[in-house]
């Protein structure tokens, strides 16, 4: 998966500064969905499908990637003194078994989460942490990206442990910066979700849902 910088950029909708001690970050509505612009990546065979669902607890987003790998993204300034901490609950329902997910042929995963800060002038100098739904990795895992060392794979859920059970997870992305980055962030600048199987060529079923962050 190649230029994940540039979707954070290209996908804005709006910018807004939230000072909650809860901020919400998607709604996953079809209003939402129709608004953000969709961007295949570079090299892509095809764009990754979104579409929208609810169930109990919600709105979700649902995603199937085929050989294919795009993003949902939105500029957002989330104050991270106020607010560190991202949650995200999401679920795969067929993962992408096998594949080496540190390397560039399987640098792929059927759900991931970027929290991304800006750094320079262009979307190539910014940092990413890309929160990640593993297929083969244990929790806590993480490595540098085998395109970029600006972005850092962090394992918080595996299939290994829940395939098709929706998982609650959490991080502070402020100290996840500092421990990834080496990076002291006030303020974070984007979020953005994706599903991709452009270097495995498999098939990825997943969910995203209730996407937010909070001051613990």
């Amino acid at each position: 998966m190649k230029f994940v910088f540039r979707i954070f950029i290209t996908l804005l909708i709006t910018t807004n500064t939230l000072l909650a001690e809860e901020v919400k970050v998607f709604d996953f509505s079809a209003t939402e969905l129709t608004n953000l612009e969709v961007r295949k990546v570079r090299g892509a065979d095809n764009k990754t499908i979104y579409s929208i669902g609810t169930n109990e607890n919600g709105n979700f987003l649902k995603s199937i990637a085929e050989n294919a790998a795009s993003g949902l993204g939105k500029e957002i300034k989330i104050d991270l003194n106020k607010t560190p901490f991202i949650n995200i609950t999401w679920k795969i329902e067929k993962d992408l078994y096998g594949i080496k997910e540190n390397t560039k042929k399987g640098h792929d995963f059927a759900a991931r989460v970027f929290a991304v800060k800006k750094i320079g002038a262009t979307p190539l100098s910014n940092r990413a942490i890309n929160y990640v739904f593993s297929s083969n990795s244990d929790v806590g895992s993480n490595w540098s990206s085998p395109y970029t060392k600006k972005s850092i794979d962090y394992v918080l859920a595996t299939t290994k442990e829940n395939l098709n059970e929706w998982v609650t997870v959490k991080s502070n992305v402020k100290e996840d910066f500092k421990k990834f980055h080496n990076l002291n962030v006030n303020e974070l600048d984007g979020l953005a979700v994706m599903s991709d199987t452009d270097n495995s060529k498999m098939k990825s079923i997943a969910y995203f849902q209730n996407i937010y962050f909070s001051k613990e």
